[in-house]
């Protein structure tokens, strides 16, 4: 099954919806991921399940 998030995307974790973080690297179904307004801060590990689109993004197939 591919990965539902693509690396370099901008994503969020559920847990704290209002911190931006930036898909480093997918690997053995586990996202690897950075504060994107600290790149210098540890990076943090999440499943799938844990992460959703940021709220204020606009979806593809919305229209501006």
């Amino acid at each position: 099954m591919e990965n539902k998030y693509k690396e370099g995307s901008t994503i969020c974790a559920i847990v704290n919806p209002t911190q931006k973080l930036l898909i480093r690297r997918y690997v053995a179904k586990i996202y690897y991921c950075k504060i994107q307004e600290d790149l210098t801060h540890k990076e943090l590990v999440f499943f799938e399940r844990e992460l959703m689109h940021c709220p204020d993004e606009k979806s593809d197939n919305q229209l501006v």
